[in-house]
């Protein structure tokens, strides 16, 4: 990466995706800053303004994000306070201080009635509460945007160092309890080594503006829970539900996108590098987690 940026801020930085940083780090030569909550709290304006004065960063990557999205529906406030106006506070101090700043949304801001992959330019029309709040962020960053900035649509994040899907299906069959995941929802699950090595090649070479990274390929939540049992040798009772049955059972759960593959073709094109699949990059996780120092 460009050495033009002498002084990182990581936003988030006890969290899945600041971890990924952190490893992806390790041992350089980066004056690199993961800031908590203590630190940086995005939600807080004054607490950001503090930071950005003690620190004086001049790249910003922003991992902080209100990510529970079922609770969103029922915490509309504190998702709009993180994904949205956060966002904003970040992006006005970037404006004031001149540093570039590197935010992550979601392909939730789409409303899933596209059947093709996604496109940075396709219409927007986020169907639950977390959506609309990661959407609100990305209207506020443009609205004050510094010289520049990124906007990094993503999807479907797991990795170390966090809660995410996979581990919570690894646990749950660990246990010998039965699974029912739905199958009639398409996306592209993405190893958060993968999407920190893109965003890297996206700063390093210049880009601005908002890109879709994921793994390539796609898939669906019971196919992926499939090749998480596969990968780690997990044997349990798996079947299929629908959206419509799921939300029957789970009546406060959010509505999500049918269909929200995202296109990594731009990416692909601008820095002539393959997204790696999906498939291969769950089993780098699965290395990750037995051997950390490997990767």
């Amino acid at each position: 990466m460009s050495n033009v940026f002498d002084r990182i801020l990581v936003t988030g930085g006890k969290g899945m995706l600041a971890c990924a940083f952190k490893q992806r780090f390790a041992g350089g030569q980066l004056n690199v800053k993961f800031a908590d909550r203590t630190i940086c709290d995005v939600c807080d304006e004054d607490s950001v303004k503090r930071a950005f004065h003690d620190i004086q960063p001049t790249l910003i990557l922003n991992c902080s994000a209100y990510t529970k999205v079922d609770l969103a529906e029922k915490e509309q406030a504190a998702a709009d306070q993180c994904n949205g106006y956060g966002v904003g506070h970040l992006a006005s101090l970037c404006r004031d201080y001149n540093a570039m700043l590197v935010h992550f949304s979601t392909d939730y801001v789409f409303d899933g009635t596209l059947s093709r992959p996604l496109q940075p330019g396709d219409p927007l029309g986020p169907l639950g509460a977390y959506g609309k709040s990661k959407l609100l962020g990305e209207k506020l960053l443009q609205e004050n945007a510094p010289a520049r900035w990124l906007i990094l649509r993503t999807a479907w994040l797991y990795g170390p160092g966090g809660p995410c899907f996979p581990a919570t299906m690894v646990n749950v069959a660990k246990q010998g309890k039965p699974l029912k995941v739905i199958d009639d929802q398409h996306g592209t699950p993405t190893f958060t080594y993968d999407l920190v090595e893109a965003t890297l090649n996206l700063i390093h070479l210049g880009a601005n503006g908002i890109w879709h990274l994921t793994n390539s390929g796609e898939t669906t939540w019971y196919d992926f829970t499939a090749a998480i049992l596969e990968e780690f040798d997990l044997k349990t009772d798996l079947s299929r539900t629908t959206s419509a049955d799921w939300k029957k059972l789970k009546p406060d759960s959010a509505h999500r996108p049918a269909y929200s593959v995202l296109d990594v073709t731009p990416y692909e094109q601008f820095t002539h590098l393959p997204m790696p699949g999906w498939r291969d990059a769950l089993h780098r996780y699965r290395t990750a987690l037995e051997q950390p120092a490997a990767l």
